[in-house]
């Protein structure tokens, strides 16, 4: 049985280069997603949003395989970031971040097998967060991106370059919630390997 594998099947978004920015279509995607605010490095609400996603990431693999026997491989943690002023970002103010943590999931994983499988999980296991669960259609479009590697708190300069040179240099303008795509474990990486795709969705300024 092949697994289904978002960054295999679509590779040109989840391998940018790290040298250059590049503009990219980012299609309709699916996604396992829960919503929060505040310092992810602090907040017991983000804490307590990775801890229902995973589970059910991985309870929707396993029912997937078992009973439409179509495997895929959990995908990378990924998470939209808002604020009011987009230079809270590059100023690193992380009290003031409203966040959506999210998995990329198959287009075959419905709304019935999600409802189940978060069902499922509030019986087995106590997991606050899991009520909160959501799945997500979003559909960026025109985004540009680039790979960071190095500490999350680093990537202020990447990131006021993209805001303050290249997008005004190309003529574009925001569209959409700030990305970011987690490529490496936080846990298990020491914070200057770690790989971090950031992505912004735009339009003509």
């Amino acid at each position: 049985m092949d697994k289904y594998d978002v960054k295999v099947a679509l590779k040109e978004l989840y391998s940018p280069s790290s040298k250059d920015f590049s503009l990219v279509d980012v299609p309709q995607m699916h996604y396992l997603a829960i919503d929060g605010h505040g310092d992810p490095n602090t907040s017991p609400e983000y804490a307590a949003a990775i801890e229902a996603l995973y589970p059910v990431a991985y309870a929707l693999k396993f029912g997937s395989k078992k009973e439409l026997g179509r495997d895929f491989v959990v995908a990378p943690l990924e998470g939209l970031w808002r604020a009011d002023d987009p230079a809270v970002f590059t100023q690193r103010q992380k009290d003031a971040w409203d966040w959506t943590m999210m998995i990329s999931l198959p287009d075959w994983i419905t709304a019935e097998m999600t409802d189940a499988a978060i069902t499922a999980m509030k019986t087995k296991k106590g997991i606050p967060a899991v009520d909160q669960l959501r799945l997500l259609e979003l559909a960026e479009g025109t985004s540009v991106q680039i790979l960071h590697i190095g500490s999350y708190d680093d990537e202020a300069p990447t990131l006021a370059k993209l805001h303050d040179e290249f997008m005004p240099t190309n003529g574009l303008t925001f569209n959409g919630d700030h990305h970011e795509i987690y490529l490496s474990d936080p846990r298990r990486t020491a914070p200057e390997k770690l790989k971090t795709i950031l992505r912004q969705p735009v339009r003509p300024a």
